[in-house]
């Protein structure tokens, strides 16, 4: 046998794990995909579809998109910064403490508890209370040996019900403040009594069918855990400014889309400072963006071809108290058979222009009210991902029945405070 077929039997086999040839390029990329993320991209190409086809002409949704940029860059640059704030850990910091504060208490842990979920909402948005407030509080019930399914509601009713405040609370807000031509104080004034209303409903109902004592389990009171240290104390005090700083610039009328993108630099610096790895592509959401985008090129193209006619019908053109009902109510139930983003696209769209009394009230409607099916809002989706993340189990049918009797409560006391105070 020559010497170059004995080279040739003693060749290194191909390792073996290796991909194969078929696992490698696009379709292995798409197999590691999340199923949102199908979601997500699934609506885009559809709402491409629909314009390539004719079904939504170029220029209507090159008004759509125009419209979505700032709305987009926002809620980009606030993702970022929440993301960064929780590797500071300053939500592990603030629960831990919060816990600690309570002394053991489940009354004292429970309002503390709803106020930490209603003032990130408030503050950072309600998608930041589903995905990152989640897991912390789900792994604070692990710390203290709790029950976790009441702090899992409390995380996933507050993000909805506690999103009125402010424009930055909810991407619906945004568009409403806009349509209206509300600045953020001016917006808050005319929303603080419905989000009083909704968030006191809200806990009402959380402590009634989650966090009293045999809904939560028997035991009277838990053990306080020891304080939280951060790992790196300098990144945890300029996480705490920047969201300071964030919610003080919104608060003296800093337009939102500068006041975020400087907080979110400003952490985004010190992070490639001390710890440059933390600063992934995954930070930014593209998930959300090419949602909300193809969501809203869908939407459009509905509404043109039919949806626009049903949801006038049952809105109606009165900026009375009877209007402001039918738009609240319109809105709640449309969100929780589609999504509230469309809901509210669909209800703005037909509402007339000078009706701020009602288009309020929508927006009620389709942030209040998306809380019974768990598709009815994109923060719930994320929040049930991380509840099975997790390991935490959510009864359905109990999920359907609470949240049903909520979102009516809730809705009926925020239109009622819309229409005494607003």
């Amino acid at each position: 046998m020559s010497d170059e077929r004995l080279e040739a039997g003693r060749a290194d086999p191909p390792p073996t794990d290796a991909a194969p040839p078929e696992d490698r390029g696009p379709r292995r990329w798409f197999a590691r995909l999340h199923p949102l993320d199908l979601v997500a991209l699934g609506l885009l190409f559809v709402g491409l579809v629909c314009v390539l086809a004719g079904a939504l002409p170029v220029g209507q949704a090159s008004a759509t998109v125009g419209r979505l940029v700032p709305l987009l860059l926002f809620l980009g640059s606030v993702i970022v910064l929440a993301e960064l704030t929780a590797e500071a850990e300053v939500f592990n910091v603030v629960a831990t403490r919060l816990s600690i504060l309570a002394r053991g208490h489940y009354p004292v842990l429970f309002v503390l508890c709803v106020a930490l979920a209603a003032v990130t909402t408030m503050g950072l948005n309600l998608d930041t209370t589903a995905v990152l407030l989640t897991p912390v509080l789900l792994a604070l019930a692990a710390t203290l040996r709790i029950a976790p399914l009441p702090l899992a509601m409390t995380t996933v009713w507050l993000a909805n019900t506690a999103s009125l405040l402010l424009p930055v609370s909810n991407l619906t807000n945004l568009l409403a403040a806009d349509r209206v031509a509300l600045a953020p104080a001016e917006f808050a004034a005319r929303m603080w009594a419905p989000q009083v209303a909704a968030i006191v409903a809200t806990g009402v109902f959380l402590w009634v069918f989650y966090w009293r004592r045999g809904r939560r389990g028997g035991d009277a009171s838990y053990l306080p855990p020891a304080r939280h240290r951060p790992a790196d104390p300098v990144l945890f005090r300029v996480a705490a400014v920047a969201c300071l700083l964030f919610v003080a610039g919104i608060v003296v009328g800093v337009p939102i889309g500068l006041a975020s993108a400087v907080s979110a630099g400003l952490l985004v610096v010190a992070f490639a400072v001390r710890r440059r790895a933390a600063l992934r592509p995954g930070l930014i959401p593209w998930r959300l963006l090419v949602f909300v985008i193809g969501l809203f090129l869908v939407v459009e193209t509905v509404n043109r071809h039919g949806l626009a006619g049903i949801v006038g019908a049952l809105i109606g053109v009165e900026d009375s108290a009877l209007g402001a009902i039918r738009a609240a109510g319109t809105g709640a139930a449309l969100s929780n058979l589609v999504n509230n983003l469309p809901a509210y696209v669909a209800g703005e769209s037909v509402v007339p222009a000078g009706n701020h009394g009602q288009l309020l009230a929508l927006l009620i409607g389709t942030n209040v009210g998306p809380i019974i099916t768990p598709w009815a809002s994109l923060a719930t989706l994320l929040w049930y991902e991380r509840c099975v993340a997790s390991g935490v189990r959510v009864p359905m049918v109990r999920f359907v029945w609470t949240s049903a009797g909520l979102a009516v409560t809730a809705l009926a006391a925020s239109i009622g405070a819309l229409l005494l105070v607003g």
